[in-house]
């Protein structure tokens, strides 16, 4: 399998920049790098579960310019908030089975612990949030991936207003429901979520109703990331959850169509199904999520793939 400098179909393809946000020396260690998120002023959040530094600030030439976080040891899920100008950051922790919202340095102003207002939960180690989304609102949404497979969504405040889903083959059902975005691309805003062992993201209103569901066969996909019209998703794994290193980057139009996946095989539709997609080279091994900064440039952050840092895609127009 060979590796290939540009990747890509369509109109998104990438040149790969596989020396990107190497920090020199052993400054900044990492174990999984998990989610990434991009400032108004341009600052690249990278989240890891490695304690010694849990957040790597990056600036968009891949140098680290601060870092910070120590508490983290299941740091999985990061989202960046704006409300009212300010930005802030939620963290998702599958160790420490909360709910944790930071200033962009990393204070901490609100931890939301497990559901103690849903009675499948009797303790905490139940609960392994893996994703929030924040509506305009302040609603706080959060997906319990790999714990009950439940979308919990609480006022900004952290009061728990209701919860849906579970685990199940249903519709309106997920199994892994491993990341949630708030999708403003129609006439009302949405919610996309992910439901990755049925390797699909799922369509609901913002108080819990179902839509309806974008198949992706082959496709274990991590969080959507939307971005324009587009929705970008890290596919860790295709083929089976237990394929190991077959990962690759998948894009969606405006119509939810798939019009592109660097690293994997080309998106074909037959009579308007898409066709079961895999991986096409080694660019990625096990990518968990995809940064998009205004150029439409991508950096993927890589969960249990050797301790790597983020790999930079530069679009090719």
């Amino acid at each position: 399998m060979q590796h290939h400098n540009i990747i890509g179909h369509n109109n998104f393809k990438y040149k790969v920049n596989a020396a990107w946000g190497i920090p020199p020396g052993q400054q900044y260690p990492v174990n999984d790098c998990h989610e990434m998120v991009m400032s108004k002023t341009g600052l690249l959040y990278m989240l890891t579960n490695e304690t010694h530094n849990n957040i790597l600030v990056y600036n968009k030439d891949g140098q680290v310019k601060s870092s910070w976080g120590h508490t983290y040891p299941g740091g999985h899920g990061l989202t960046l908030s704006n409300e009212g100008g300010d930005e802030f950051l939620y963290i998702t922790d599958t160790v420490r089975h909360q709910v944790i919202k930071t200033t962009l340095m990393g204070d901490e102003l609100l931890v939301l612990d497990y559901p103690k207002e849903i009675p499948l939960y009797t303790a905490a180690d139940e609960y392994k949030p893996t994703e929030t989304a924040i509506a305009l609102n302040g609603d706080i949404y959060v997906t319990d991936g790999y714990g009950h497979q439940f979308v919990i969504q609480y006022d900004s405040k952290g009061n728990y207003i209701r919860h849906w889903g579970g685990r199940g083959n249903e519709a309106d059902q997920f199994d892994c429901v491993h990341g949630i975005a708030i999708d403003n691309r129609g006439a009302e805003p949405a919610l996309l979520i992910t439901s990755r062992n049925h390797n699909a993201l799922k369509c609901f209103t913002m108080d819990g109703k179902y839509l309806s569901t974008i198949h992706l066969p082959g496709s274990f996909i991590c969080r959507p990331v939307i971005n324009g019209k587009n929705v970008y998703g890290a596919v860790f794994r295709s083929g089976t959850n237990m394929n190991f290193g077959s990962g690759y980057i998948t894009i969606l139009d405006e119509n939810n169509k798939v019009v592109s996946t660097p690293g994997g095989t080309e998106p074909v539709y037959m009579d308007g199904v898409l066709q079961t997609q895999s991986k096409g080279d080694d660019t990625f091994v096990h990518p968990h999520d995809v940064c998009v900064d205004e150029n439409e440039n991508l950096y993927v952050p890589q969960w249990n793939s050797g301790k790597t840092y983020p790999v930079m895609l530069e679009r090719v127009k």
